[in-house]
């Protein structure tokens, strides 16, 4: 057991002094002891100390007695308070009457007459009850790079994005948007299973990746879609990046079980100069994503399937 201020508290609740004094001398060789002599003092002790480990009570008080201080206990919103362990002190009290105990929630039951080597082993197998075994482990820290392609996840690139808005805004620099979509994503994966589709997506990314400049940042935001943040890059830049990307992706042989798998992409850009009443970078992104959803998939190209 603890010793000194660090003990732990203990409340004794009867309307009998000699009853409290009595555990008293037997828990004070452990424990830290709270007194009260009804059940509503008690439960104010319980409800505001959160020292208080275990609760030994009487049934017969008055002010509330101790099915109604039980029942508070119980029926607590406050989980510490609610998995307290509360021992009925009792006398002669009915088989009846500890049933009913029992059913509100009575954790254990100790004999006024009890000697002092019953109540401490009691208290001890009662706190180990409600004792955890050994702290939650920490949630795992998000991460902020996308498994499978290594390009930052939605959540890394709304990071970077603030930053990169909140400079643009401070130096009155461009700052532009572009989302672009792989439209045969999920016919490559039909035709030539997932797994492939997987890959050539990860071919996608680091070409992507390579167009880009120092300082722009790529991150992946649905399982087809890619979005690129490009600082001081003005809206016709973009337009650019895009048809070179376009170019280069839809151009692209890519070879497959005796096939020719074509590349066929979507493209939505926004930017700060040319979108005044973007507020935040989550705007830019929203914008670029809309016009993405708004512009028509572009169609598998007629190579998908074909024989090479």
């Amino acid at each position: 057991m603890q010793a000194g201020s660090l003990r732990q508290r203990v409340l004794v609740v009867d309307d009998s002094k000699f009853v409290r004094t009595t555990f008293r001398s037997i828990l004070s060789t452990s424990f830290t002891v709270l007194e009260e002599a009804d059940g509503e003092a008690a439960w104010d002790v319980v409800s505001r100390d959160a020292s208080v480990v275990m609760v030994f009570t009487d049934l017969d008080m008055p002010r509330l007695d101790g099915f109604g201080l039980l029942g508070r206990i119980r029926g607590s919103s406050d989980a510490r308070v609610r998995t307290l362990p509360v021992a009925i002190i009792t006398g002669d009290e009915q088989a009846a009457t500890k049933k009913r105990a029992r059913d509100a929630g009575a954790s254990s039951f100790i004999s006024k007459s009890a000697d002092a080597r019953e109540v401490l082993t009691r208290i001890e197998r009662l706190l180990k009850m409600v004792r955890p075994a050994s702290p939650p482990a920490p949630a795992p820290a998000p991460t902020t790079r996308d498994a499978l392609t290594g390009v930052l996840t939605a959540r890394g690139l709304l990071s970077e994005g603030r930053r990169y808005y909140a400079s643009a805004r401070r130096n009155a620099t461009e700052l532009s948007v572009m989302a672009l979509r792989i439209d045969s994503h999920a016919e490559l994966a039909r035709r030539a299973g997932g797994q492939v589709a997987e890959q050539l997506l990860a071919q996608i990314a680091k070409a992507i990746l390579a167009a880009l400049r120092s300082g722009d940042a790529l991150g992946r935001t649905a399982p087809d879609t890619f979005v690129l943040l490009a600082p001081g890059a003005a809206a016709a830049h973009m337009n650019a990046v895009a048809r070179r990307l376009r170019e280069q992706l839809e151009g692209a042989q890519v070879g497959y079980a005796g096939q020719a798998l074509k590349i066929a992409c979507s493209f939505g850009l926004a930017s700060a100069a040319v979108d005044g009443a973007a507020a935040s970078i989550e705007d830019l992104m929203r914008l670029a994503l809309q016009r993405l959803e708004a512009a028509p998939r572009a169609p598998a190209r007629p190579g998908l399937g074909e024989d090479v």
